[in-house]
């Protein structure tokens, strides 16, 4: 598949990208990374990307030209994602559709907000990553980004790895805590099922630790 990540900083992705899954992905074929630059589809020598909002308030309101032109220009097919707190928050189902398509695209805001037009008339679907407030959309694009490679042939050594994630088969469903050498550490040891080669008894035990969600908080 294809990814086209646009975005006023580039650079953002230039290394993540190229470490771990994201890049075994990318080097068993299965993917092909299209960082866009937004400023290059400004007309302005200041190569502006926002302007004040209609109404008055703080902060700046990053334009919709530049996102039309760039997702026109690179002949962008669906889906369009725009990452937005106004979205419904991404889940293992969404990294599963996406993982199944040919392309995704993944538009990634700044400053204040993106114009509303983006969203409404541009973009298939916003997403959000939770709800939480970051610097802009690149990190949540990046985590989208990692989520849906992963998924793909060739990203990981042990596919079977990834079926046994949380969240993997069904949503807000945790694996059972993982344990690994030493047996006993600062005199915690590891549950004794896991060391007793009984494959049932450590198959029951996992699927009676696993759970839905953590007390206290959302499965996210």
């Amino acid at each position: 598949m294809r990814i086209t990540i646009v975005t006023i900083f580039p650079e953002f992705f230039t290394v993540p990208l190229s470490l771990s899954i994201p890049a075994q992905a990318a080097g068993a074929g299965s993917v092909e990374y299209r960082v866009v630059n937004l400023r290059d589809y400004t007309h302005d020598r200041h190569r502006t990307v926002d302007d004040y909002p209609y109404g008055g308030g703080a902060g700046m309101v990053m334009k919709p030209e530049p996102f039309f032109e760039a997702v026109e220009s690179l002949q962008c097919a669906p889906p369009i994602v725009l990452m937005s707190a106004r979205g419904p928050r991404f889940t293992q189902a969404h990294a599963h559709r996406y993982a199944q398509g040919n392309e995704l695209t993944l538009l990634c805001g700044h400053y204040k907000d993106v114009d509303q037009r983006v969203g409404d008339f541009l973009a298939t679907e916003e997403l959000s990553l939770g709800d939480f407030v970051l610097s802009g959309g690149e990190p949540a694009a990046l985590a989208v980004v990692d989520a849906v490679v992963r998924l793909l042939p060739g990203a990981m050594s042990d596919p079977e790895s990834a079926r046994t994630d949380s969240h993997f088969s069904e949503p807000s469903v945790v694996s059972a805590p993982s344990y690994t050498r030493p047996p006993v550490y600062r005199g915690h040891a590891v549950p004794e099922v896991l060391l007793s080669g009984h494959h049932e008894r450590i198959a029951a035990w996992r699927a009676s630790e696993g759970r839905r969600g953590r007390p206290g908080s959302d499965a996210g």
